[in-house]
């Protein structure tokens, strides 16, 4: 297991963690439609019920990126999805932009280069730079095969400390992780975590998952949790449920 002494330093300005007051300030709702239109109308579905929401690839390249402007300019969380890895100036002036789209979250793949290169872009801001270690649609065979010579948990736990040092406001892991990633980081970056299915449902193309209660207990500060919303005949009555079984952990 990695070894992190929490008396070392970090950067004085380290990428800012988000503080979520209330349980409707911990859930991300994933925005995972194809069009403008879907996501339009599944905002519209949750208002007053959700109030943060992930924009990641599939609705990035259909006119999301604006759309995460329009939400962010009228106070709805963002958190973009775009888990950036490139040569460090490409990443830095990727951050310098997104940052001045006013989004809250903003995802980076958990290499050290990049890290030090969005934290350095993103400094003085209100962005919370969030550290992608395993994606939660692998395991160890998926892991071996993309040529680590760690398992999942062991290279969520070596990334998770790399973040730390980085000066990175967060992590995104699975929550099976997020117990032993929270013990490495402390209390105060946040701990996201996708694959997140209420009990009984299907879990799609997640390998590693839990419920929203059993996150929240894990040490997870913020829950995405998209198809079991999205898809739901009611969004509403779907994203309540997953608020109630957040609060009663």
């Amino acid at each position: 297991m990695p070894h992190t002494d929490r008396n070392l330093a970090l950067p004085l300005d380290q990428s800012r963690a988000l503080s979520p007051a209330t349980m409707r300030d911990r859930l991300i709702v994933g925005l995972d439609v194809p069009t403008l239109k879907q996501a339009e109308q599944a905002v519209r579905d949750l208002e007053g019920v959700v109030s943060f929401y992930k924009i990641g690839y599939q609705l990035a390249f259909a006119g999301g990126l604006d759309f995460a402007r329009e939400l962010a300019s009228g106070g709805t969380s963002v958190f973009l999805d775009m888990k950036l890895l490139d040569i460090d100036n490409t990443v830095a002036k990727g951050v310098e932009n997104i940052v001045r789209m006013g989004v809250s979250m903003l995802t980076l793949h958990a290499y050290p280069k990049a890290m030090k290169a969005a934290v350095a872009a993103a400094r003085g801001s209100e962005l919370c730079l969030l550290a992608v270690t395993v994606l939660t649609s692998m395991d160890e065979q998926d892991v071996i095969d993309a040529g680590y010579e760690y398992d999942p948990h062991t290279l969520v736990l070596r990334r998770s400390e790399q973040a730390l040092h980085a000066g990175m406001g967060g992590i995104v892991c699975s929550a099976g992780e997020a117990s032993a990633v929270r013990r490495i980081v402390g209390p105060d970056m946040a701990v996201v975590t996708p694959g997140i299915r209420p009990a009984g449902s299907d879990h799609g193309d997640q390998k590693r998952v839990m419920t929203p209660a059993e996150a929240i207990r894990a040490g997870s500060s913020h829950l995405v949790v998209g198809r079991p919303i999205i898809g739901a005949a009611d969004r509403r009555a779907a994203a309540q449920a997953i608020l109630d079984e957040m609060a009663s952990a």
